[in-house]
């Protein structure tokens, strides 16, 4: 596993799954900014190194580890222990960001896909916190923040199968924080609204419509769902265990119009 790096001096170091763009690249580019050192991964080696180069251009300190999600559980833990050897031996936080959204209805979903948004969104974050969390739950410390969605909380039409992968994130993330929570290892969820990336760049139209009756009026942006996680993972939220917070302009708990 060839790795590429950009590296300083920092506190506490953090593993962002599918940071190589959208929300993933943000969190980790607001992490560096508060001296997380940050392990980038994905499976686009170009786009990590284009995140990891613009982190060291800004003075941060991050490194690029190539991962594929859809792999095998042996296959992720031998992921897991190359994070932790990126990050200099220890990781201080995880951020289960990655995720599959076959955008088709239940009748026409194919099984590779079906397949495929299983294995990213549930059973990589899965394997990956059951191989990730117990060192920290051994030094007392440690934050994990699983990206859930809006789309967890209502029915659709279309994506079904990821509004149910996202709702069972978002149910073991609950789990996690009373599993690893009495020995300081905390874990929470932010869930995202429908916000700008450039995967629905294409669909620019329809997210303003989506948002368009909501109190924010807006659709959301990464940078405004990473400021969230960074947050989350630092001290400031340190007596906040197994929540879920909304950053999604009010789509979920309202309708304005």
């Amino acid at each position: 596993m060839t790795i590429t790096e950009h590296a300083g001096p920092t506190a506490r170091t953090a593993l962002i799954t599918g940071s190589t763009s959208g929300i993933g690249a943000a969190t980790a580019r607001a992490l560096a900014a508060h001296g997380w050192r940050v392990v980038v991964t994905g499976r686009d080696r170009a786009r990590g190194e284009a995140v990891v180069a613009g982190i060291a251009d800004a003075g941060g300190p991050a490194v690029f580890v190539p991962s594929d999600l859809a792999a095998p559980p042996a296959a992720l833990r031998d992921f897991a222990a190359a994070a932790v050897d990126a990050a200099g031996g220890r990781l201080d936080a995880v951020v289960h960001n990655a995720a599959l959204c076959p955008a088709v209805d239940t009748v026409g979903l194919r099984d590779a896909d079906l397949e495929a948004a299983l294995a990213v969104n549930v059973r990589a974050p899965h394997v990956l916190t059951a191989a990730l969390a117990p060192p920290m739950a051994e030094r007392g410390s440690g934050a994990i923040v699983v990206i859930g969605s809006w789309m967890a909380h209502v029915g659709h039409a279309f994506v079904g199968l990821y509004s149910a992968t996202k709702a069972a994130e978002i149910q073991l993330a609950r789990s996690w924080a009373a599993e690893f929570g009495p020995r300081g290892v905390r874990v929470n969820t932010v869930s995202p609204g429908a916000t700008r990336t450039p995967i629905n760049a294409a669909d620019g139209d329809v997210i303003a419509r989506m948002t368009a009756s909501t109190p924010a009026g807006r659709p959301g942006t990464p940078e405004e769902v990473a400021d969230a996680v960074a947050w989350l993972l630092s001290d400031r939220a340190g007596y906040v265990h197994g929540a879920e917070l909304a950053i999604d302009g009010g789509i979920t708990a309202t309708r304005a119009a």
